[in-house]
């Protein structure tokens, strides 16, 4: 059963804490609401469950809502074993099954892509539908992130070499991310100076690069076994694809690897479409969620 968790994070209104120990780690995850069909939110980076926080109470009121923290993210564990993205897609299937709610309408943002797409591509049965945003899957454009000569950003290399992030941003968190939050988004003061302290709390403790380390060290090496992966189990359930500023990235890449997509860009925002717009993400999520449970 799950346990409740006493964090730092500053208080949600209906939003409660909790651990669930699955698959050798202790994953933190939150909840919302106590009726309609489950969603499951899977943040990116350089963020936590509360790159949610505005989102979930929308969403809960006619849903039930998790949020979890990504294995080496966050609240949750930074665990012994490997924080790949394939391990993290069975963290999630197993998070399913503890809680009991499957299947689940998933959404995933940003880096998240690839450990949620893997979820919903080895086990089919916990998924209803999948939402994308502003996301790309390794073997399917994501390794252009890296490609500094044609338009790729330094930093995956640099959060990807082993050590490296711990080396040099111990004591200045807030340093990466005031330079990420600059950098990706379009609506000032969305990403407020509480959200950025709340990243940069989750990263300050012991071991908080490993988990984006191993993430985007993962990627950038999985394209091979992702593509693999598509080839032979491609999605069946409904796809949302959701770009801001980067359209139509996600779009692009989920039409690859999936049979259902629907495409809609929320204009006027960045890469935290989340924070930056957090009303019409919640419309766009959950109207798109009321059809594919109307059509079951």
């Amino acid at each position: 059963m799950s346990s409740s968790f006493t964090t730092a994070s500053p208080s949600v209104a209906g939003v409660t804490h909790h651990s669930a120990d699955v698959n050798g780690t202790t994953l933190h995850y939150v909840s919302a609401g106590d009726t309609g069909s489950p969603i499951l939110l899977v943040h990116g980076w350089p963020e936590s469950w509360w790159a949610f926080h505005d989102v979930i109470p929308l969403l809960a009121t006619t849903h039930r809502v998790f949020a979890v923290d990504l294995r080496g993210f966050g609240d949750s564990a930074v665990a012994d074993g490997a924080h790949d993205l394939t391990t993290m897609a069975e963290d999630l299937h197993q998070l399913i099954a503890h809680l009991g709610v499957g299947p689940v309408h998933v959404t995933c943002q940003d880096i998240s892509g690839g450990p949620v797409f893997a979820f919903a591509a080895t086990h089919p049965d916990d998924v209803l539908s999948l939402t994308g945003v502003e996301t790309t899957l390794p073997g399917y454009g994501w390794e252009m992130l890296a490609d500094v000569r044609n338009g790729g950003s330094w930093h995956v290399g640099f959060l990807a070499a082993p050590g490296v992030a711990e080396l040099f941003l111990s004591g200045h968190e807030r340093t990466m991310l005031d330079w990420a939050v600059s950098a990706m988004t379009t609506v000032p003061g969305a990403v407020t100076e509480a959200d950025l302290d709340e990243f940069a709390r989750t990263y300050a403790r012991p071991g908080g690069w490993l988990g984006t380390q191993e993430l985007y060290r993962s990627s950038l090496t999985g394209g091979d076994q992702m593509r693999t992966l598509a080839g032979s189990r491609p999605l069946t359930v409904p796809v949302l694809a959701v770009d801001g500023i980067n359209a139509p990235f996600t779009e692009q890449t989920m039409r690859q690897v999936a049979e259902d997509v629907t495409a809609v860009t929320i204009p006027d925002v960045g890469h935290f479409v989340a924070q930056e717009a957090p009303a019409a993400f919640a419309s766009t999520v959950g109207d798109f969620i009321d059809r594919v449970d109307g059509g079951r």
